[in-house]
């Protein structure tokens, strides 16, 4: 079922205005949660979301989304317009957002601002049962019991916003920190690398080679996560017969992306130990008139749900290769499922294509 998974940033109003309203908000909420976003995303069994990115994660601390809300720190989200991050929205609040819609939480760390430290002391906070100072603090903001994150990506597009590494150079970085990323309190991490941009074998194969070439161990890697975005065929809601068949065609190339990946891995993981992911994808159309452009919201339409529906018809094709993916984002950004607005929330076309495949979360590949 993790093929039908959900991303969701710091970015635009996704999760200020979208996800997250406030425990002031006159919109209808359970403590800041807006109830039709968690109805809406419960109702189509949403089976994991990713938090909280993105290129918001590489430049994210953790430790500023903790404790009273009127004591947190208030920043600047560098990436996406250079708005006041009040980090209202912090782990605590996931964790609860995620408990409230049934989904696993899957936690992106900071490589590129952040050190191995923060993101090793990240875990203790999230699962170490109590007893330590990090773990106390846990329960002291009220969670007592630890909330057993599993899946931790270890940076977010460090080839671009991420720090701009090689694959060389991630290759080491992401050895170093995973290193410090135990399986604490009985929980089996699943730990997942950033990947190539789009289909690009030169990353993938640098990245393997380096990792593995002098011989020491991989089995820290449990997961390889792609990035595929289509779009500049026309704007979301204004295209010409051939823009609507020529985003269907680079939706298909989905396909090669995830044969592709998946045969040069198997050259460095024959056993396949390592799981191909694909946790950004969707439709990226120019931006819309009258709206910020860094916040990338768009409209949705039938042809976006027809990509949404390709792809996943990929990705089920190809269930032996593809472990996970995430769409690109769950609201307000991008190819989003549910756009709010004035209290309002509605469904996009690309909901009810999730909402189609419901039935078939869990089923057996024939």
């Amino acid at each position: 079922p993790h093929i039908y998974g959900h991303f969701a940033e710091h970015l635009g109003g996704c999760i200020y205005e979208g996800i997250w309203v406030g425990e002031s908000a006159s919109a209808a909420h359970t403590s800041g949660l807006c109830d039709d976003v968690v109805g809406a995303l419960r109702r189509i069994g949403t089976p994991v979301v990713r938090w909280p990115g993105g290129c918001f994660a590489d430049d994210y601390h953790w430790q500023d989304g903790i404790g009273p809300v009127d004591r947190r720190p208030r920043g600047i989200n560098i990436h996406w317009g250079e708005t006041v991050e009040t980090n209202e929205f912090g782990t605590h609040e996931f964790m609860r957002f995620c408990r409230a819609v049934g989904a696993e939480p899957y936690l992106c760390g900071n490589v590129g601002s952040g050190t191995p430290r923060e993101l090793r002391d990240w875990l203790e906070y999230c699962n170490f049962p109590g007893g330590t100072t990090l773990s106390d603090l846990r329960a002291a903001n009220g969670d007592a019991a630890p909330f057993g994150v599993r899946m931790w990506g270890v940076g977010n597009e460090n080839w671009g916003c991420g720090g701009c590494f090689t694959p060389d150079e991630y290759a080491s970085a992401y050895r170093r920190f995973s290193s410090f990323l135990p399986d604490l309190a009985g929980v089996p991490l699943y730990l997942i690398a950033c990947g190539p941009d789009g289909n690009d074998l030169d990353w993938t194969e640098r990245f393997f080679t380096r990792l593995s070439g002098d011989g020491r161990t991989c089995s820290r890697i449990h997961g390889y996560a792609a990035h595929y975005y289509c779009g500049t065929a026309g704007t979301a809601t204004e295209y010409t017969s051939d823009e609507w068949y020529q985003l269907l065609r680079q939706a298909m190339r989905m396909e090669q992306l995830v044969v592709e990946q998946r045969a040069l891995m198997d050259r460095f993981d024959p056993e396949r130990k390592i799981g191909l992911i694909v946790d950004e994808w969707g439709t990226w159309h120019p931006p819309t008139p009258g709206r910020h452009p860094r916040f990338l919201w768009q409209q949705n339409t039938l042809r976006d749900a027809l990509v949404a529906a390709l792809t996943l018809d990929i990705f089920n094709r190809h269930a032996d290769k593809v472990v996970m993916a995430n769409i690109a984002q769950t609201v307000n950004v991008l190819q989003a499922l549910l756009l709010t607005e004035g209290g309002q929330t509605i469904t996009t076309p690309t909901y009810h294509v999730y909402d189609l495949y419901r039935p078939h979360h869990g089923a057996q590949a024939l």
